[in-house]
């Protein structure tokens, strides 16, 4: 069975139905909760590594001193050619790791089921080619990534922020958004951050609903053709 590296980055912050769905398909997740002291491996003998989401820029290094192994891991992963999913933080790190740039509180946040617009650029990508020009999506971040790494494929953009999904090489993917996060996890959120945002959380929660079952088709086709991806390294 392929196994694929995952590092958590808070305590709520699991793989979700993601993880769910890449071990339906035949992919062992070995998660190591990097936010609770979990040791990473300085040479990993796995098939591919996802890093997840985080309240962290990518560097934080002094709040997360776990992120420097991470981009070390990444790094690895990246030159070596193995299969990576970043994650929101994880998208990030993989941007800052390849060249790309990452800046905190940078332009419109966003939360709660998104508008995303699949690029022409993604035709030929292995995970997106082929998707419905129109998807949603759950977002939580006021961090962005405002310029990718040299020669990234641009793959998924939204109004507020263009960069939401993007592949470093042949077999690394960034995204912003959350594939794995669900109306639960939206429900879950602090009433009163939404609210000092000018968000509606009742509204929210009510557009993540609406949109779930045609989101979470479009996610876990992505998530087979991951796994497909790692299954072949």
């Amino acid at each position: 069975m392929a196994r694929l590296l995952v590092v958590q980055n808070h305590r709520g912050g699991g793989a979700g139905r993601f993880g769910d769905w890449l071990t339906a398909d035949g992919v062992s997740l070995d998660v190591v909760h990097a936010y609770a002291g979990g040791a990473l491996p300085r040479r990993p003998e796995h098939d591919g590594v996802m890093v997840l989401g985080g309240g962290y820029l990518p560097d934080d290094d002094v709040r997360a001193p776990w992120l420097a192994p991470t981009r070390a891991l990444v790094a690895e992963a990246v030159d070596r050619g193995a299969p990576v999913f970043g994650i929101c933080l994880g998208g990030q790190l993989l941007a800052r790791v390849a060249g790309g740039t990452v800046r905190g509180e940078h332009g419109r946040p966003e939360f709660g089921s998104t508008p995303l617009t699949v690029r022409a650029e993604a035709g030929a990508d292995p995970l997106f080619g082929g998707l419905p020009e129109r998807v949603t999506a759950i977002e939580h971040h006021v961090d962005a990534v405002t310029a990718l790494p040299p020669g990234a494929a641009w793959l998924v953009s939204s109004e507020g922020c263009p960069y939401q999904a993007f592949r470093v090489g042949e077999r690394a993917w960034g995204v912003q958004f959350h594939p794995e996060a669900t109306a639960d996890r939206v429900r879950s959120w602090d009433a009163a951050r939404l609210e000092a945002l000018g968000l509606d959380p009742v509204e929210l929660s009510r557009r993540a609903e609406l949109d779930e079952p045609a989101a979470a088709a479009v996610w876990r086709e992505v998530a087979r053709r991951f796994a497909a991806v790692v299954a072949g390294s």
